[in-house]
């Protein structure tokens, strides 16, 4: 009798045992009660089901990281493009995700798939290429929607690469080297019309000042003597050109050439003026 009792114990407190379950921490637990939810959601730790009567389901709620597979769709601006994207989404609330809809991450897959074909069409290429983070926040709100009603929170879209035809890769490339040559021409001229004005002030400078042209001329001279060269050209003087052309003008004319100084640079002898008469009558 005894040991009939010792073994009707002991089998009742093996019955027992096989209600405990352990929830981890990156977990909740959901009981069906002859498939019925149970309103209670398992915190982690120890928890205990009623054996034969209750089915414990676990959901895990850690931030899932989903890649989207490759999606081909036509611009806005009519270019064929293949755009990869990846969603990073969580479980708020275990008991709609088991409940409200079948394989929850399927749904999810699903729904950004068909969100990221639904923004390709209504972007542009440069908006895909350059404008990414207005992408990435629409994609959110059009996958976040459905969502939701699943329990499910969807921490945010990136979209990680562009595949573009080859022809548009060669048109772009194209595109981009005609950019920089234009850019760089711009730079040539806006350097030569700053050069070109620099050298127009400083021949107005030598023009009102004669003395600052000849200054110049031998500075030149002293700078290629420096260089040790056995070739130097030197520059014919000005005044010498003026002569020969006032020269040969007065003979064309019959006039008796210059041969002064004055004459040769074409200027009025300076005239001594008088001195003041100081005696007395």
């Amino acid at each position: 009798m005894i040991e009939a009792l010792v073994f009707a114990l002991g089998a009742v407190a093996v019955f027992a045992a096989t209600g405990l379950r352990v929830v981890n921490q990156y977990e909740r637990g959901i009981v069906f009660r002859f498939g019925r939810a149970l309103p209670h959601i398992r915190e982690p730790g120890l928890a205990y089901i009623v054996p034969v009567m209750d089915r414990l389901r676990k959901v895990n709620v850690q931030i899932v990281t989903m890649p989207i597979p490759s999606q081909e769709g036509i611009t806005r601006d009519n270019v064929t493009v293949k755009v990869d994207a990846v969603v990073y989404f969580r479980v708020e609330d275990p008991m709609k995700a088991l409940i409200e809809v079948q394989r929850y991450r399927f749904a999810v897959e699903q729904v950004a798939q068909t969100s990221l074909r639904s923004i390709i069409g209504k972007s542009e290429l440069d908006d895909l290429l350059s404008n990414r983070e207005q992408l990435h926040r629409g994609l959110e709100l059009l996958i976040d929607s459905p969502a939701l009603g699943w329990g499910i929170h969807i921490d945010r879209v990136e979209i990680k690469d562009v595949q573009l035809p080859e022809a548009m890769k060669r048109s772009m490339s194209r595109q981009a080297e005609a950019e920089r040559e234009r850019r760089a021409r711009i730079i040539t001229a806006d350097g030569e019309f700053q050069a070109a004005q620099k050298l127009a002030d400083a021949s107005a400078i030598m023009a009102s000042t004669p003395g600052a042209l000849q200054l110049r001329l031998l500075q030149t001279v002293v700078e290629v003597a420096a260089e040790k060269n056995s070739t130097l050209v030197m520059p014919f003087p000005v005044e010498m050109l003026r002569f020969f052309e006032r020269a040969a003008a007065s003979i064309c004319v019959g006039e008796q050439p210059p041969t002064t100084l004055s004459e040769l640079l074409g200027t009025e002898p300076a005239v001594a003026e008088p001195e003041p008469d100081t005696r007395r009558g």
